[in-house]
């Protein structure tokens, strides 16, 4: 019995994206504290004005500049440092926290210490630490911030703040705190909201990649299985063709001939999860051109199925030079099946270049998607079909896809019918630079 297992490389690239998510929201996050740093560099210089010619409230003008230019240096080296970076460490984002509690005590001592109605701003350094940094990190800067605040209380500066100045003072802090809180709050809970489903779409894709990974395994299986009652069959069926009694009746020939034709296929088709199950592709692979690619992909596949009426469409570069992908031709055909069956009487598949894309459509003239499907395209299972495994052509076809760079579509026609587009980068199929070419015009 084969257990299930789900693969390592799966977890160990959710794992390594959950570690880059994470640097990324430090980074994220240590861009809006420059910007946050930029609006307390204008709210100071704007505040110790007002206080100074407003009120009429003698300040240490010069040594507040001090620091103001000390701030406006240490963000305009941030700035320069992180600008390249990908990811931030807590630790930096504990020290850039540090630095603007320690500024804003040194303008509180010289502007009348903890009797200063801005006091109330170390809420606010509070506040982004809880949020951005570690448990134990976030008690540190909160318990430095309490210890600044009672240092301010016991050294309270060369200024005394007028009484008759404290509620105005404390209304505008209340006022900025409150602003800033609702910016930053909603900045933080956004990047944390796209982090939650960047990671819940890496589990799906995990969980898919595992579904495909327990199918190669029984598709090999059944491939390795199928070898011998195939050959039989085809020698059975050379035999049956030089009996007396077949070949008299043209009829019965025609038949027979019919048979040996989808049993080559059937082989085929074995011989081609034979050779992907025994990882030989990168060492087959075949050197020829888009147009000659499709050529052969579409002469496979209308030899093989009874289509009444096939319209194909070629516009692409004939010395276009590619690699020839089994899979892609796969992809190919489960989604001209799929509309074959949906529509057997007039299909038509094109194809065409995009700038440095190449774009492949299915039309035809079914019923259609239904809006389900749409909503849930290429995930397994989702059929209209009816049957028990329905639904895996398009979910191997998404997937083989999205590993070549590309991505696939459905909609609805508005004359009735479907249209699916198959968009694959050049760059992951070619051997050489695609050279630009103009866009092809919508059908």
């Amino acid at each position: 019995m084969l257990e299930h297992q789900r693969p390592e490389p799966a977890i160990d690239t959710l794992a390594e994206t959950h570690g880059s998510l994470s640097g990324h929201i430090g980074l994220a996050s240590m861009h809006p504290l420059i910007h946050l740093r930029w609006l307390a560099v204008f709210g100071q210089i704007t505040t110790i004005l007002f206080v100074r010619y407003a009120f009429a409230v003698e300040l240490p003008l010069a040594m507040m500049a001090v620091v103001l230019a000390c701030l406006i240096g240490f963000n305009i080296i941030s700035m320069w440092w992180w600008r390249n970076r990908e990811e931030v460490p807590r630790v930096s984002l504990f020290l850039a926290l540090l630095v603007d509690v320690f500024t804003l005590t040194a303008q509180l001592y010289l502007s009348g210490g903890a009797a200063n109605p801005f006091v109330f701003l170390y809420l606010l350094q509070v506040v982004l630490g809880a949020v951005l940094l570690p448990a134990i990190a976030a008690w540190v800067l909160a318990s430095l911030t309490g210890l600044c605040f009672v240092g301010l209380t016991i050294w309270p500066g060369p200024v005394s703040v007028p009484h008759e100045h404290y509620l105005d003072g404390l209304l505008i802090c209340f006022a900025l705190n409150a602003a800033l809180l609702v910016v930053f709050i909603n900045r933080i809970n956004g990047m944390l909201r796209a982090h939650d489903a960047r990671l819940i779409a890496l589990r799906e894709r995990a969980s898919e990649e595992e579904h495909i990974v327990r199918m190669g395994l029984l598709a090999s299986g059944a491939a390795h299985e199928l070898g011998t009652p195939l050959a039989t069959i085809s020698v059975i069926l050379g035999d049956w063709r030089h009996l007396p009694a077949i070949a008299s009746q043209p009829d019965l020939l025609e038949e027979l001939s019919d048979m040996q034709l989808q049993l080559e296929r059937c082989k085929t088709i074995v011989s081609g999860i034979l050779l992907s199950a025994g990882n030989m592709r990168a060492e087959s692979l075949i050197q020829t051109t888009a147009s000659a690619f499709l050529d052969d992909v579409v002469a496979a596949w209308r030899t093989t199925r009874p289509v009444k009426k096939f319209d194909y469409m070629k516009r692409v570069v004939d010395d276009l030079t590619i690699v020839s992908d089994e899979g892609l031709k796969q992809t190919i055909c489960n989604i001209l099946d799929n509309a074959l069956e949906a529509s057997p009487d007039w299909l038509a598949f094109e194809a065409f270049r995009d700038g440095d894309d190449l774009l492949l459509r299915v039309f035809d003239n079914g019923p259609g998607f239904a809006p389900s499907m749409l909503e849930r395209f290429g995930q397994p299972y989702q059929s209209s079909k009816g049957r028990p495994g329905g639904g895996l052509g398009l979910f191997l076809a998404v997937n083989v896809v999205r590993a070549l760079g590309g991505h696939i579509e459905a909609r609805n026609r508005e004359l009735g019918g479907a249209l699916v587009t198959l968009q694959l980068p050049l760059a992951s199929l070619t051997l050489e630079p695609p050279i630009e070419e103009s866009t092809a015009d919508e059908l």
